[in-house]
């Protein structure tokens, strides 16, 4: 339901919000269990770790948490000040986070564990300290894009040599570019299929990264 993909945590979470207008997207953070899974897809709690503690009330400070995140993103691309933003995710990063320790597992390999119960505040200042990172490190910073494919909101760290990538992930939005590129330039010209049927890539094709 979600990816790991943009390059920071901070971003990882903006990319679980509604997007405003465009078709088809939804709240992926709806609820106990989503940020719950979250939480342990995104490395932020070992796999297994109880969090009896977790309530509605997380679910809205996380929401809080990314929309600042959000609209710092945003301004410092261009958009909008994000009055008082900064001022929230600064507060929320000078929490403690949860202290990690190495335990044996079951096979007897140490795996990571926390030293005490997470707690909300202890886990949003793990997202908020990325954010603040991100913001303060100018090479980072400069590397902050917004997807450019079609209907696509996501925010991602440009690594890329000489900094030209343009999506947030060539295997989804780079892939769904291409298809579309290739029938714009094919349009009118499927002489070798019957009318009425698909092209030579058909909506449940990909196109390799090499056809242009």
């Amino acid at each position: 339901m979600w990816r790991f993909d943009a390059g920071r945590i901070c971003l990882d979470l903006v990319a679980t919000e509604r997007a405003g207008g465009v078709p088809g997207t939804c709240e992926q953070l709806d609820g106990t269990g989503h940020l719950a899974q979250w939480l342990t897809d995104a490395r932020l709690v070992p796999p297994g770790t109880e969090l009896d503690a977790l309530d509605d009330t997380w679910v809205v400070r996380f929401h809080e948490l990314r929309s600042a995140v959000s609209r710092l993103m945003a301004a410092q691309l261009g958009g909008p000040p994000a009055d008082g933003a900064l001022e929230r995710v600064n507060s929320l990063a000078s929490g403690a986070p949860p202290g990690p320790r190495a335990v044996r597992g079951a096979d007897g390999d140490l795996v990571r564990a926390l030293s005490a119960a997470p707690d909300c505040a202890g886990l949003l200042a793990v997202v908020a300290r990325d954010a603040v990172d991100l913001l303060t490190d100018p090479v980072a910073r400069a590397a902050l894009r917004r997807c450019q494919g079609e209907d696509c909101h996501r925010l991602y760290l440009d690594t890329s040599r000489g900094g030209r990538r343009r999506w947030c992930s060539g295997e989804v939005c780079g892939n769904r570019e291409r298809v579309a590129r290739h029938r714009r330039r094919t349009s009118g010209t499927t002489a070798t299929n019957d009318p009425g049927e698909p092209g030579a890539f058909g909506p449940e094709k990909e196109i390799p990264p090499g056809v242009e």
